[in-house]
């Protein structure tokens, strides 16, 4: 071989070499990867939202169950008696709005009764008046008895004393119809709160039923037959598994040309042969530290630059076998194509 033909074969070598390492760097600026990601899902912790006595447990450990599936079930004769009596004193309210408005009825008749009286008494009054009248008139002209006068007179009297008690009585009688009224308007918002509270015993027995508000899988399952459960302590988790996504924290160097809707590959780490297929769905606002609890202080002389992450969000396209086999807390390796134009 000729010094000219190895010359040329050695320059040649150097620069694929060179093209290569382009193409590499290229690449590896183009795809951003990391490790410091595992899978995760938004569990749902069920508690029951009435204390008492487990009666049933119809779920076990790991259970695939679906939304509004009957999971547990709470003694609820307390709260059978508790709606019984709340219907009782719904009725009885409502007998009591009953019995007001028959009084009020029966108490617009007497009014009307005594307006008529006093109809009846105002004619009588005005007949003694003129009968007076006329009696005076003939005693003036002397034609008429003193006798006749003075009975005259006296009839005039006791209509006018009569005409002033059916005034008074049909007063007290339309001012009771008031009272009446009063009372009603106080029956009726006794009925509205007997109602409420049967409403509210009603809620109270429903809730005995625990029921999954959502699809998944139990997890972390404490209730047990027969224990006694508190309100509001939960008694399980459901892991909506189908709705897994990855949550992989980058470096803030990596995520310059990063952009949500770019394709992701990832592989996890239990079966490392398969690749699962994602985007991402989105960039957290803030790095993982801004949301420690200990904020850090790099106000001192000793200072360390640390290269911060930020969360990124990552949803699995729908379809994949693989995805049956996926669990929250997985490890995972996730590779952002940065390539791909920004959306």
């Amino acid at each position: 071989m000729s010094h000219k033909t190895a010359f040329s074969l050695v320059g040649a070598a150097v620069v694929l070499g060179a093209l290569y390492a382009c193409v590499h760097v290229v690449q590896n600026d183009a795809t951003q990867t990391t490790d410091d990601a595992y899978i995760t899902a938004d569990s749902v912790l069920v508690a029951p939202k009435v204390a008492g006595i487990v009666a049933e447990v119809l779920v076990e450990d790991n259970q695939p169950v679906k939304a509004g599936q009957l999971l547990a079930r709470i003694d609820d004769r307390d709260f059978v008696a508790a709606q019984a009596s709340a219907s009782a004193a719904v009725k009885a309210a409502r007998a009591e709005v009953a019995n007001l408005n028959a009084e009020i009825d029966r108490q617009a008749a007497i009014i009307a009764q005594a307006s008529a009286t006093m109809r009846a008494t105002a004619a009588s009054l005005a007949f003694a008046q003129a009968n007076a009248t006329r009696y005076r008139n003939l005693s003036k002209a002397g034609a008429g008895t003193v006798e006749e006068r003075q009975k005259a007179e006296a009839e005039l009297l006791q209509w006018q004393a009569a005409t002033d008690r059916d005034a008074a009585a049909r007063m007290a009688a339309e001012k009771h119809l008031a009272v009446l009224k009063a009372q009603r308007d106080v029956a009726a918002a006794s009925v509205a709160k007997a109602e409420a509270a049967l409403a509210q015993a009603d809620l109270n027995q429903s809730y005995t039923q625990i029921v999954a508000p959502r699809d998944g899988v139990i997890a972390q399952r404490s209730v047990r037959l027969g224990a006694y459960v508190a309100q509001g302590k939960p008694l399980l988790a459901i892991v909506p598994v189908h709705e897994a996504y990855v949550v992989a924290n980058f470096r803030e160097t990596q995520l310059a040309r990063m952009a949500a809707n770019q394709s992701v590959e990832v592989r996890v780490d239990t079966f490392p042969d398969h690749v699962l297929h994602g985007r991402i769905d989105s960039l957290a606002p803030a790095t993982g530290l801004a949301f420690s609890p200990i904020a850090p202080d790099n106000a001192t002389g000793n200072f360390t630059k640390v290269a911060q992450r930020v969360p990124v969000k990552i949803v699995f396209e729908p379809g994949q076998p693989a995805m049956d086999s996926l669990r929250v807390g997985l490890s995972v390796v996730a590779s952002v194509d940065t390539q791909e134009e920004k959306r």
